[in-house]
């Protein structure tokens, strides 16, 4: 006799996509900064290596702060609470990051994401590994690797289709030039502000998932 216990197979699988969604935020989030790089630093007129290197690395630190929430909090909260945090992290920095008129503003929000990022890191491969029936706990955890990886892809191809709607940059411009220039002001925007509708739809599935 099969004593092994059913499981709804359709509803696991859509369970562990709806949660790999944060491993798809962290790849973005993690790679859409190279391709604004070029035009928020002329935006915000940063000359030093700190300030750029600042720029660069702030949601890292972020990232520390979401990895030790997750060390205090997921066995007390629960992890998919903490999914649901992560997700409106994710589309607050999102959001707050395109429309920052400061470097202060603009770093602040990065942190923010960046908390929602060492969350995510942490939490949706736990999540996907204990609601998977042993069999296939494998392969749906691996789904979080595979989402990390299109979203890397998905923040590149954002950047670069975005970086084409500007058609008046030159070969070599002056900074003066990129801060003048759409992508300077309003482009690197849109490749922060892309990531709002992805983390929205992880915020609203981890709601009303299982």
């Amino acid at each position: 006799m099969n004593n092994k216990p059913k499981f709804n197979q359709r509803y696991i699988w859509m369970i562990t996509f709806a949660a790999a969604m944060g491993g798809f935020l962290f790849g973005y989030d993690f790679v859409v900064i190279g391709g604004a790089k070029p035009f928020y630093e002329p935006f915000f007129d940063l000359v030093t290596v700190t300030q750029r290197g600042w720029g660069t690395s702030s949601a890292i630190v972020g990232c520390i702060v979401g990895a030790i929430i997750c060390i205090l909090l997921s066995d007390t909260l629960g992890r998919k609470r903490l999914l649901i945090l992560s997700g409106f992290l994710f589309a607050l920095s999102a959001m707050g990051t395109a429309l920052a008129e400061s470097f202060f503003a603009f770093n602040a929000f990065r942190m923010i994401g960046g908390v929602a990022m060492g969350a995510a890191l942490n939490l949706v491969p736990m999540y996907i590994s204990e609601i998977a029936p042993a069999e296939k706990r494998g392969i749906l955890v691996t789904i979080n690797q595979l989402m990390i990886m299109i979203g890397i892809l998905a923040a590149q191809v954002v950047n670069l289709l975005i970086s084409k709607f500007d058609t008046e940059l030159i070969a070599s411009p002056t900074t003066q030039m990129i801060r003048e220039s759409w992508s300077g002001q309003l482009g690197w925007r849109w490749m922060f502000g892309a990531e709002v509708i992805p983390a929205i739809i992880f915020f609203f599935t981890d709601v009303h998932g299982s």
